[in-house]
């Protein structure tokens, strides 16, 4: 047992000085293989702590189902930093951002259209409660004052840029006291005085986020905050992508001069990423500032470890300044892990996504068309189909607040896409004198995880209308399908001829599901390249890598080497639109824009 306190305007652990040195690593955007090695490198750069957020999402999908194993076992991640002698601090607040889907909230609070998400509204808090009698008794026999690592647990999470409910607050700071977290307590905000004055809590210790200019942000902490510590919980030494930007990347001369100048004012930090990793699956977040934009599936971050791990040039550069301060392990840094270009691989199997609906999941009815939470859905696709009566000209297809990117088909055939960022398109169509069926298919891009609009429903939000602009009528009587592609072992494939991937996109494109194997004699690091391809998702040994886009910036996906076994490995691509030549390509080294 030990004690980590705030003595005048330091801390001490155990009645000793310690100025806090640590970096952000999310145990649940790398595999568990891998958190020994950059939990090692972490420690070698001369950090003493390690900060993880918690996210309820993983480890509540299903309401009342909880979910604590592989790459969600956060008891495992905390014990590998405390055998390496690393303190942790945990960020368990219900809401955590982190560029994650619908920042860490899970999407069931959804189906409840009278949900009111981070503030004292008892149905929210009594989720939070239900949720929190789970985690919390984990975390207590890891707190430091029952005998291991954990110094200090985050209360909420930049919420003075969200709210200013101090009752939701102190519920939740109450709440992890009750469930015996006696540990130290804190927030962390940005360094307005609107975002102070939101976020920060009585007799709670106040951390701030920021990138740059610590004195200005310092100043303002001292003017709430004088006697305690000067903390920054998240010093920004990178940045993350949207797909359709460039990819960001920031120069380690300015890090190194801000963390100098941060570390001379006698403050403790948190490197905010100091691995990002890889946003596996759909849990990729999105933010809405002018415009909904979506996060791409890299959380490289252009951190001090790449996202596959390996020691970088800011890495090195940030180890010098950090060595001024205080004695480096003498350990040797470690080894970069093993790359391999596997070379092409054929995919020689398909599946078209209409034929195998049936094999996917079962068809429910409704008279409007209903989201994906109301369905009970988290991630991935959703299908709508309907009758359009026919004769009719010019007819506009036109959907109202669709969330997020939705392809539109007549009779099965591709006519457009529209999507949420393009507000107001509409697709133009002429339905024969017998009609037609419109299909619909919605793609889930990921929940927003910032600000004020993060009630993100997804699937068709409001309905459908056809006609003109000026004259037009909603569609009813609807069947819907629920596509999360969390299961594609009922897909059955037809082997797939020469050329018949230029018919596909020439026709405007058909959702199919691509299958091939490719053989390893040794298992390494690997990168997906998808030249030729549009837009889908890649699975490898079943594992959901995540999106791929070509409109970038990311180019390739990252396949960590855990993730193959010797002999035939299996990748399956689900594809939106079609593609030129079903190859792919297997390098050693990552293109992220």
């Amino acid at each position: 047992m030990a004690s980590f306190e705030i003595q005048e305007n330091g801390f001490v652990y155990d009645g000793k000085p310690l100025r806090i040195i640590s970096g952000a690593m999310h145990y649940f955007r790398i595999v568990p293989e891998y958190w020994e090695d950059r939990l090692r490198k972490l420690k070698a750069c001369g950090f003493n702590t390690v900060e993880t957020y918690v996210a309820w999402n993983l480890h509540e999908p299903k309401e009342g189902q909880f979910h604590f194993e592989g790459i969600a076992d956060l008891e495992r991640f905390i014990r590998l930093a405390d055998e390496l002698g690393l303190f942790v601090i945990v960020r368990p607040s219900p809401y955590i951002c982190a560029e994650w889907e619908f920042g860490g909230l899970p999407s069931w609070l959804l189906a409840d259209s009278n949900m009111r998400l981070r503030c004292s509204h008892q149905p929210f808090l009594d989720k939070v409660d239900a949720y929190y009698d789970v985690l919390l008794p984990k975390l207590k026999p890891l707190l430091c004052t029952s005998g291991g690592p954990i110094i200090a647990l985050q209360v909420e999470n930049e919420y003075g840029s969200y709210g200013n409910d101090k009752r939701y607050l102190e519920y939740l700071r109450q709440g992890m006291i009750d469930r015996g977290m006696d540990v130290l307590l804190f927030t962390s905000d940005g360094s307005e005085d609107y975002m102070l004055q939101g976020g920060t809590l009585p007799g709670t210790l106040a951390t701030l986020n920021f990138g740059s200019k610590p004195e200005q942000a310092f100043e303002k902490l001292l003017q709430v905050q004088p006697d305690k510590p000067l903390v920054c919980m998240e010093y920004w030494n990178g940045w993350f992508d949207h797909w359709g930007d460039e990819h960001h990347v920031r120069g380690y001369d300015d890090v190194k001069d801000v963390l100098d100048r941060i570390l001379r004012m006698g403050a403790s930090v948190n490197f905010y990423m100091f691995h990002g990793g890889t946003n596996f699956g759909f849990y990729n977040g999105a933010n809405h500032i002018d415009f909904y934009e979506p996060t791409v599936t890299s959380y490289d971050y252009n951190a001090l470890l790449s996202e596959s791990g390996d020691i970088t040039d800011k890495y090195l550069a940030i180890r010098e300044v950090i060595a001024q301060y205080t004695d480096l392990s003498d350990e040797p840094l470690p080894p970069p892990s093993v790359k391999k270009a596997y070379g092409e691989v054929q995919l020689t199997e398909r599946a078209l996504l209409f034929p195998s609906f049936d094999q996917l999941s079962s068809p429910i009815q409704s008279v409007y068309p209903e989201t994906m939470e109301r369905l009970g859905q988290d991630y991935g696709f959703i299908w709508y189909e309907t009758d359009l009566s026919g004769p009719q000209t010019n007819c506009e297809i036109m959907l109202q607040d669709v969330h997020d990117r939705a392809l539109i088909y007549i009779d099965g055939i591709y006519q457009g896409v529209v999507e949420r960022w393009r507000e107001g398109e509409a697709i133009t169509v002429d339905v024969p004198p017998s009609g037609a069926k419109l299909g619909i298919l919605v793609e889930n891009m990921g929940r927003i995880n910032y600000g004020a609009r993060m009630r993100d429903v997804k699937g068709i939000t409001e309905g459908v209308k056809a006609g003109t602009r000026q004259y037009n009528q909603f569609l009813f009587n609807w069947t819907i399908r629920c596509l999360p592609l969390d299961d594609l072992s009922g897909i059955r494939y037809e082997q797939t001829s020469a050329g018949s991937g230029d018919a596909l996109l020439e026709a405007g494109g058909s959702p199919a599901f691509y299958k091939g194997t490719f053989h390893v004699n040794e298992a390494a690091d690997t990168f997906l390249k998808l030249d030729g391809w549009v837009k889908g998702s890649v699975f490898v040994n079943g594992f959901n890598l995540g999106r791929y886009w070509e409109k970038g910036p990311q180019k390739t996906l990252y396949v960590p080497g855990p993730l193959l076994r010797e002999g035939a490995n299996e990748i399956v691509i689900f594809e939106l639109q079609g593609t030129k030549k079903p190859v792919v390509s297997l390098q050693d080294y990552p293109e992220l824009g």
